[in-house]
């Protein structure tokens, strides 16, 4: 990660801070044996003292930042010390929202849908499973490929996804379709890649 942000670029610890998570899904494919780069390390640390979510920051901004923190503890594991504690983010959403805006919340978190990562809100995420295919359903049928595709990801991950929904060929047709985003792109590998799913 280190070749392409480096800690002397000003623009890589607000790069790492969007990725979020993802910025470290390289090593989440093969953390026991991966090496881990100082200066990764120091690339991550500088992102998460720079950009803490503030007191009147979004759920899905504290649950980004999160996720990164959880990811560092989790996949760079060597400096565990150096690495904040999880801050709370708070889930009370995830069982209130009507089905279009807990769909456009979780898009907004695919970089969560990583292994391991986020085991509370996935597991609230379980109970809502119809939603989430009625939001890709109706993302695919407005072209949004972003949103499929984060949804898309996380059902990939989740259980019990309806049969009927189709995720394998849903994903396929949205990576085609919205392949030139690479963020489109990026969740749709990581469905194939940690998941199996889009095939």
């Amino acid at each position: 990660m280190s070749g392409i942000l480096r800690q002397s670029d000003a623009l890589a610890p607000a790069a790492i801070r969007v990725l979020g998570a993802d910025a470290l899904a390289p090593y989440a494919m093969n953390h026991l044996g991966a090496p881990v780069g100082a200066d990764d390390e120091a690339v991550v640390q500088q992102a998460l003292a720079a950009y803490p979510p503030g007191p009147d920051a979004s759920e899905v901004s504290v649950w980004s930042y999160r996720g990164l923190v959880e990811a560092s503890h989790a996949f760079l594991p060597g400096s565990a010390q150096h690495w904040p504690p999880p801050p709370e983010a708070a889930a009370g959403w995830v069982g209130s929202d009507p089905w279009p805006k807990l769909s456009h919340r979780v898009s907004q978190l695919a970089a969560l849908a990583l292994p391991g990562l986020a085991p509370g809100l996935a597991e609230q995420l379980a109970t809502r499973t119809d939603d989430l295919s009625r939001g890709f359903v109706r993302a695919v049928r407005r072209r949004d490929w972003l949103q499929a595709a984060g949804l898309g990801r996380w059902l990939a991950r989740l259980p019990d996804v309806p049969q009927t929904l189709g995720l394998d060929s849903g994903l396929a047709f949205v990576r085609q379709m919205g392949g030139g985003d690479p963020r489109v792109r990026l969740h749709a590998v990581a469905a194939q890649r940690f998941y199996g799913r889009g095939w």
